[in-house]
């Protein structure tokens, strides 16, 4: 097989890729062979008829698309194995030339990692994030602590109040008609928590247990439903149970039951230290994102379309596999959101070019350092995973191949380079 590399305007190639003939002959036949028990010839048992005949009734060509198909995945990837340059994208594949008893002859254009010229990327001076934990803070991680350790209780001499949590039964109906989607059984709602058509829930303050009553609203003018928006209704309601959250007291006895600590002072004290440490966190990773921006912002970098497309399509599908994740496909998410494939496409375009442009100027950073990754290195990264995912470190290694290990060494490299311009930044 043989390769020839042709060089574009910005960052893209063309490579002209040639596979012999008899590589030619040889996956056609592979495709007669799969084909054949498929195609029945008069005067032949099915699987039997010669490809010559096939080919002569239906043309020599019959076999073309498929063998096409059994070639030229491998010889895309032995010729981007023979190629000096770093491809990054998928290529746009011509097929020039395909017939039996001559060379195999495709092109695939595809874009090549840019050259990065570095700017100023050492001392580079960005805003000082402040790092402060208010009492306000501390107090409403306090109070979702409490809320975590509530308990409901039923209320049953009392008629509804605000905060409650409600059990109740409803049918809407509009000019007296009932409405689809406007009834419910035992329906659970917190008064006041604004999960209802504004003005329903207020209506059932004062309401007894077992009391029925009419709550008239309006639906809002935007109301999803468009044969409802803007009209009254009248919402037929009983209140079947009422129920109430009860706190417990935010005391030394809260502080030995929800944790470690003996006293509400230490509680408190640990709380700010864990919300300091996590602003810490926050103001680091900030200020390594602002570093790289002005970093970026001074390199010359020309950076291919199909480059971001691809980066784009990649980012696409790991959003994918997190909705199938959670039960959703990526149509219905399009279908709920109302967005399409090409428009969710065209807002993650940004995050694919700033992320192409973070690591490449990462990676040109690491070069101009000489940074290199021991086998220490490499030994704590994987004691690091096998303490992440709880296993041993040696299954770990096994997991992974050469191309990964290659891929890891290159990520740890990244993460040096991050390191060493955060540390070199100056916080104004």
């Amino acid at each position: 097989m043989s390769v020839q590399v042709e060089k574009l305007e910005k960052n893209m190639a063309k490579l002209t890729i040639e596979v012999p003939a008899e590589k030619v002959e040889k996956a056609i036949q592979i495709v007669y062979q799969k084909a054949k028990k498929k195609i029945s010839i008069p005067g032949f048992r099915k699987g039997k008829a010669p490809r010559q005949l096939i080919e002569k009734m239906y043309g020599k060509e019959v076999f073309y698309e498929d063998a096409i198909d059994e070639l030229l995945p491998e010889a895309y990837r032995e010729a981007v194995d023979e190629c000096e340059e770093e491809l990054v994208s998928r290529p746009k594949i011509d097929i020039v030339q395909f017939e039996s008893g001559k060379p195999f002859v495709f092109t695939a254009e595809v874009a090549v990692k840019p050259v990065v010229t570095l700017g100023e990327y050492k001392g580079v001076q960005v805003e000082k994030v402040p790092v402060e934990v208010l009492d306000e803070e501390v107090e409403a991680e306090l109070m979702k602590e409490r809320e975590t350790n509530s308990r409901t209780i039923t209320v049953e001499e009392r008629a509804v109040a605000d905060g409650d949590m409600v059990t109740l039964d409803f049918e809407g109906f509009v000019d007296g008609v009932p409405f689809e989607g406007g009834k419910g059984e035992n329906y659970d709602l917190t008064i006041g928590s604004g999960s209802f058509i504004p003005g329903f829930e207020e209506q059932l303050v004062g309401a007894e247990i077992g009391q029925d009553l009419d709550v008239n609203v309006t639906f809002p003018e935007d109301y999803h439903a468009e044969e409802l928006a803007g009209k009254a209704a009248v919402f037929k309601c009983r209140v079947n149970s009422i129920k109430v959250k009860e706190l417990p007291e935010i005391d030394d006895e809260f502080a030995q039951e929800v944790s470690e600590f003996d006293t509400l002072d230490e509680y408190k004290a640990d709380i700010r230290a864990r919300l300091l440490k996590d602003k810490e966190e926050d103001a680091k990773k900030m200020k390594e994102d602002a570093v790289i921006e002005k970093i970026i912002a001074g390199a010359q970098m020309d950076i291919p379309d199909p480059m971001v497309d691809f980066q784009t399509e990649q980012l696409m599908e790991d959003f994918a596999q997190r909705m199938q994740m959670q039960g959703m496909s990526i149509s219905q998410y399009f279908q709920y959101t109302g967005m399409t494939a090409e428009q969710y496409k065209e807002q993650m375009k940004p995050r694919a070019l700033q992320n192409i442009q973070s690591r490449l100027v990462l990676e040109a950073v690491a070069e101009a350092e000489k940074i290199e990754i021991t086998d220490e290195d490499v030994d704590a990264e994987f004691q690091r995973m096998a303490d992440l995912y709880k296993m041993d470190v040696e299954k770990v290694k096994e997991i992974f191949s050469e191309e990964r290990l290659e891929d890891m060494k290159k990520d740890l490299a990244i993460q040096k380079a991050v390191d060493l311009i955060r540390d070199a930044a100056v916080e104004e």
